[in-house]
């Protein structure tokens, strides 16, 4: 697949990467629509394809009381007013087989978590919707085991498969990335996205509150880009020391367009 063929994407011609941001979880309308708002701004005076991505629930936790999400479909209806509000396709993750529709019905892309990629039924359920499906390269696994995602998907008549990379599991509490597998990937002819906060978490810490290494987003970025990313996932928020989930990851939301800007110079350089 290309990304022409999602829904509502605009800047498809500008040979820029595509750019899915937004915040972790989903913590009420006026905060997805201020952080909507100032990323397509940002966007579309780059020429940057955008979508907009907000989880409308957290299902892998570390504690139990760990915030988890403000309701479903309360949730999902405001990731479609962000889709009707500014005319951009939205993504969020979906965790059981019958999350797939439900969320369908609101979105986009349907993002498959990193820790549930092998799940069979789950990447089954989310290709018989019919729309882009994003599957994250679980941090378990090797770049050339992902065809195996990639071939259930397509298995179902659905040809629309993003793979997504989130590091690899690296010890106990800390992931790496190796770049070799966006190639790799991207071998199978679908379009690959380096998830450049997630990448930098430092999970399994004795608090039971990731960590993370935020101010490393832009090398992880740029060396994405450089080596021929199709796309970037980053998860920016205006306040991240007081987000409702991972915080310790997130970009701030101010520093967002400068980074944008040295990225597509980095991306016109080695077009």
């Amino acid at each position: 697949m290309t990304i022409n063929t999602i829904a509502g994407i605009k800047h498809t011609d500008s040979g820029n990467f595509f750019l899915m941001a937004g915040p972790c979880a989903i913590e009420g309308e006026d905060m997805a629509l201020s952080i909507a708002d100032k990323i397509v701004g940002i966007t579309d005076k780059l020429k940057i394809p955008y979508i907009f991505k907000g989880s409308y629930r957290k299902a892998n936790r570390s504690k139990s009381d760990s915030f988890t999400g403000i309701g479903d479909e309360k949730a999902l209806k405001i990731l479609k007013k962000v889709r009707d509000t500014f005319g951009v396709p939205v993504v969020t993750d979906i965790h059981e087989t019958h999350e797939a529709a439900m969320a369908a019905e609101y979105v986009d892309v349907l993002q498959i978590p990193a820790f549930l990629c092998r799940q069979t039924e789950l990447l089954v359920a989310a290709g018989k919707t019919g729309k882009v499906v994003n599957i994250k390269k679980g941090q378990f696994l090797s770049a050339d085991s992902m065809r195996f995602a990639v071939d259930k998907v397509i298995e179902t008549g659905n040809q629309q498969v993003i793979l997504t990379d989130r590091g690899n599991t690296f010890g106990y509490q800390d992931l790496i990335v190796d770049f070799r597998g966006i190639p790799t990937m991207r071998s199978f002819n679908v379009p690959v996205v380096m998830d450049c906060t997630h990448s930098l978490q430092q999970p399994n810490q004795a608090s039971g509150v990731t960590g993370g290494q935020p101010e490393l987003i832009g090398t992880i970025a740029k060396a994405a880009v450089a080596v021929g990313a199709d796309g970037l996932f980053i998860e920016t928020h205006p306040d991240p020391a007081n987000a409702k989930s991972d915080g310790a990851n997130m970009l701030h939301l101010n520093y967002l367009e400068d980074l944008l800007i040295q990225l597509t110079r980095i991306r016109e350089a080695i077009r």
